[in-house]
């Protein structure tokens, strides 16, 4: 009851600090008693720190509490299907340190991948001069469907990963405690911690990249299904028999919206050869060539109008009151094409969930997915109240 308790508290704090602790007791329906005695533990333990202060009702001004961001340190590891990105955080969720490692192949060995995250986390500890074992922990966000978390298997057909034990596999690496994910959770996650779907309760939190995928939130939890499958957005169909996608079934949304599918497209309509193995060059030039080529033109507002209907099936499945556009790819098209989006909803969806949706970009850019991978182990401590393995002062 005690850890609970503290958990609670811990929480609170973290996700809507600075707080006095007579904030805490409304919030967390606590006895004050409770809340000093806990919060007393947490400042002696250096969890948490005093923020400063602010003025009450005719009495003492009211010291505000936060978690303290040098406490301990996370890492967050992104593994891309063109790069991994591993960056070190603060308990304040600040960028520490960052490292990113292209990959050669569009469908990576797990060993190429393991490899890559583990030096990537060497690097960034290292380049941050923060002793290994400050490190609360390290969270890796995948492609596929994450089976665990004890074990994460993952399960990535467009990878050619089928129940690869990724999280055995680091783990052999390091002593650093291993969590793993699925990218569009994790994604999700940080903008709904950080970013664009603060304050939501139901909300999608959608990733385009190379790949296509989401995040759902109702009530405010993450939806993952029976088998933490769901989110799995882009494989759904948007075409009966159409284009092949890269799991092997026809007709899915990532067939149609992902960068590796729109360049296809674009090739097979006329447009230019591959130039570059940089896939995210090719579609910046894509983009580029929209005021001056014809085919370059059809083919982002084909491309505009299925992510639309895409969309509007969500509306209409799920009613949310946010939509969350992420991703490389998402982002450099909805920097531009936000509006004929919106517009091209509104064509596929109910009138009336459609006029209760706000569409968004995402706020937290391109680290957006490692930022949300550094969480993992920040909700192991929030859940354990700030009880961690022991950690070095130095």
């Amino acid at each position: 009851m005690r850890r609970s308790n503290r958990s609670v508290i811990l929480t609170s704090i973290y996700r809507h600090g600075p707080l006095s602790r007579y904030e805490l007791g409304r919030e967390t329906s606590l006895s004050a008693a409770s809340v000093s005695n806990l919060v007393g533990e947490l400042l002696d333990e250096g969890v948490v720190e005093e923020a400063g202060s602010v003025e009450s009702d005719g009495g003492r001004p009211r010291v505000l509490l936060r978690v303290a961001p040098t406490f301990g340190y996370v890492v967050g590891a992104e593994v891309g299907e063109t790069r991994v990105r591993v960056e070190l955080f603060d308990l304040a969720m600040n960028v520490v340190a960052t490292v990113v490692s292209p990959i050669e192949t569009p469908k990576p060995a797990p060993e190429l991948a393991v490899r890559s995250v583990l030096q990537g986390l060497d690097e960034v500890i290292a380049g941050a001069g923060v002793a290994k074992e400050r490190v609360l922990g390290l969270g890796v966000a995948v492609a596929g469907v994450v089976e665990g978390p004890a074990d994460a298997v993952v399960h990535a057909q467009t990878l050619g990963w089928d129940g690869v034990p990724l999280g055995a596999m680091l783990a052999a690496g390091t002593e650093i405690p291993i969590q793993v994910d699925n990218g569009a959770n994790t994604l999700g996650q940080a903008e709904m911690w950080f970013g664009a779907g603060r304050g939501a309760t139901d909300a999608v939190v959608a990733l385009v990249g190379s790949g296509v995928g989401a995040a759902l939130v109702t009530g405010g939890t993450s939806y993952r299904g029976t088998r933490s499958s769901a989110g799995e957005w882009g494989h759904t169909t948007i075409m009966y028999g159409g284009r092949q996608c890269r799991c092997g079934a026809l007709g899915c949304l990532e067939a149609y919206v992902g960068a590796e599918a729109v360049l296809e497209r674009y090739r097979e309509a006329g447009g230019p050869s591959a130039a570059t193995d940089d896939e995210e060059a090719e579609f910046v030039a894509l983009l580029a060539a929209v005021g001056t080529s014809e085919v370059a033109a059809k083919v982002v507002e084909d491309t505009i109008g299925y992510l639309g209907a895409g969309f509007a099936n969500l509306v209409n499945l799920v009613n949310p009151e946010r939509i969350v556009l992420g991703g490389w790819a998402g982002l450099l098209l909805g920097e531009r094409y936000l509006p004929q989006l919106r517009e091209a909803v509104g064509r596929h969806a109910l009138r009336r969930p459609y006029a209760q949706v706000a569409i968004e970009l995402c706020e937290l850019g391109s680290d957006a997915v490692a930022r949300g991978a550094a969480t993992l182990p920040v909700l192991r401590l929030l859940r354990e109240g700030g009880v961690t393995r022991k950690l070095t002062t130095s």
